[in-house]
C-alpha cells in the first residue's frame, strides 16, 4: 500500500515526510509499459509529486511537475491533487534520460493564484533536481532522498524521505537533520528493508509524537473522463467533428496520463 507520513520533529523545527510508493510505480509500469530505466525516472517524479501534493492546503489544490530535457533526453510530466491522486507519463523514446533542460513546478492553491517555479536540471538524479528546485525557486532548505528499485521489470521498492527546515531552526537541529539523512543515501534499499512504517519507527521513533503523525494514502488515479472529453469536443463544432469522422472513422482523444484512448463514433457525435 502506498503511504505518506507527515509530522514535525526536532523540537517541531523540522518537517518530516516519509513516502512508500512501490504500488504507485508498479501502476505506472503497468499502464505505460515502461522499461526499468524509464520506470525509475518516472517513479521518482511520481514520488516527488506525491510529497508536494501532500503539502497542499486547499481542497481544490493541485500541483504539476514538468521536465523538458535537452537533446535526445526525454520529457516527464506528473501531476497530483489534494486527494493524493497522482498520475504521470514519460517520453517513451528517452530511455529514462533527463540530462539538461529545466524542471518547472506549478502549484495551484484552488483560488486561481498559481505559483510557478523553475530550476535547471543538475543531472538525472530526481533527488538532486528536487533539492535544486527548492533551493533556487522556493528558498527553503530541503533534504530529499528519493529512490526506485527495479527487478525483472517490476518495482520492488520505491519511496522517499524529505526533511525540510522551518524558519528559526536552530543550528543544533540543522546538524541533527543532516546527520539523520545520511542513513538514506541508498533510500530504495532502506525502503525495501523497512518500508515506511519501519523507517518511522526505526529512524524517527525517538523524536516523533504519535498524536501528531498524519498518515495518508497516495494512489495512481487519472482525472480524465468521457464527460470531460465531451466538453473538449463540443467547441470544435459539427463541421470539424464530422470531417474527422469522414477521414478517420471516429473521433479519438488520447490521455497520456492513463494511456486511455477515448473513442467517439458517429452515433455518439450525433448525440453531442
Amino acid at each position: 500500500m502506498n503511504k505518506l507520513y507527515k509530522t514535525l520533529i526536532y523540537d517541531r523545527q523540522v518537517s518530516l515526510s516519509v513516502l512508500e510508493t512501490t504500488e504507485l510505480v508498479n501502476d505506472a509500469v503497468r499502464i505505460h509499459g515502461l522499461d526499468e530505466s524509464s520506470a525509475k525516472t518516472l517513479g521518482g517524479f511520481l514520488t516527488a509529486c506525491a510529497y508536494m501534493a501532500g503539502c497542499l492546503k486547499s481542497d481544490r489544490g493541485a500541483v504539476s511537475l514538468t521536465v523538458k530535457a535537452d537533446g535526445d533526453s526525454g520529457s516527464v510530466c506528473v501531476s497530483g491533487d489534494k486527494d493524493l491522486h497522482i498520475r504521470g507519463y514519460i517520453d517513451g523514446n528517452c530511455g529514462g534520460r533527463i540530462n539538461g533542460g529545466y524542471l518547472t513546478v506549478i502549484k495551484e492553491d484552488g483560488f486561481f493564484r498559481p505559483f510557478v517555479g523553475a530550476s535547471e536540471l543538475v543531472g538525472d538524479d530526481v533527488s538532486r533536481n528536487l533539492m535544486q528546485y527548492y533551493d533556487m525557486s522556493e528558498q527553503v532548505p530541503t533534504a530529499i532522498a528519493i529512490g526506485v528499485k527495479m527487478k525483472d521489470g517490476k518495482c520492488v521498492s520505491a519511496g522517499g524521505v524529505v526533511l525540510q527546515l522551518l524558519p528559526g531552526t536552530s543550528q543544533e537541529n540543522m546538524d541533527r537533520a543532516e546527520e539523520r539523512m545520511q542513513a538514506f543515501v541508498n533510500i530504495a534499499d532502506v525502503m525495501e528493508k523497512y518500508g515506511a512504517d519501519g523507517i518511522m519507527s526505526e529512524f524517527f521513533g525517538d523524536v516523533t509524537e504519535k498524536q501528531y503523525i498524519y498518515l495518508t494514502f497516495p494512489e495512481y488515479k487519472c482525472n480524465c473522463s468521457r464527460e470531460k472529453m465531451k466538453k473538449i469536443l463540443l467547441p470544435l463544432g459539427k463541421e470539424e467533428l464530422y470531417g474527422i469522422i469522414e477521414e478517420q472513422g471516429a473521433v479519438k482523444i488520447h490521455c497520456h496520463y492513463c494511456n486511455t484512448e477515448h473513442i467517439f463514433t458517429k452515433e455518439q457525435i450525433d448525440e453531442l
